[in-house]
């Protein structure tokens, strides 16, 4: 089956720390994050596009500005580092699980998900030479019928 495709890039700035963590991510740090949120579509709507590209702007890109960017990203865990956050009138936000790539990624895809996008994958490079992928993969179900396994 033939689909068609779209991409946009949002750059941003986070911070985070990681609990639970035996490695140099347990102190508070920061990225210049790159995400690519790919869109998914077998046919396309009547202007002849599977989304318009301003609309993931203002719609997804919008949200990251004022949601992510320049904010600390912590596991809800991490209560010293949220309460020193709170104290000092600073901007975070508190995720259910460690705030790793993998788990930045699956939260923008929930979100633009939500939001009715159709999308297929996030992909969120916290460096240039590392990233982590999360997808909405297809599968078959037993009688041979497509299904999708939704986060």
């Amino acid at each position: 089956m033939a689909v068609y495709q779209v991409t946009k890039i949002i750059h941003f700035c986070y911070g985070h720390r990681l609990l639970h963590y035996d490695g140099m991510c347990r102190h508070p740090h920061g990225h210049n994050g790159k995400v690519e949120i790919t869109l998914e579509s077998p046919k396309l709507d009547h202007r002849g596009m599977v989304v318009d590209f301003s609309d993931i702007s203002k719609r997804i890109k919008t949200w990251i500005d004022k949601t992510l960017d320049h904010r600390m990203i912590l596991n809800r865990e991490d209560s010293s580092m949220i309460e020193f956050l709170k104290r000092e009138g600073e901007p975070f936000v508190a995720l259910n699980e460690n705030p790793t790539a993998e788990n930045i990624a699956k939260f923008i895809f929930e979100y633009a998900s939500a939001e009715g996008f159709p999308v297929k994958r996030v992909t969120l490079w916290e460096s240039e030479s590392s990233f982590a992928v999360f997808e909405n993969k297809k599968s078959k179900k037993r009688d041979g019928s497509p299904s999708e396994n939704r986060p």
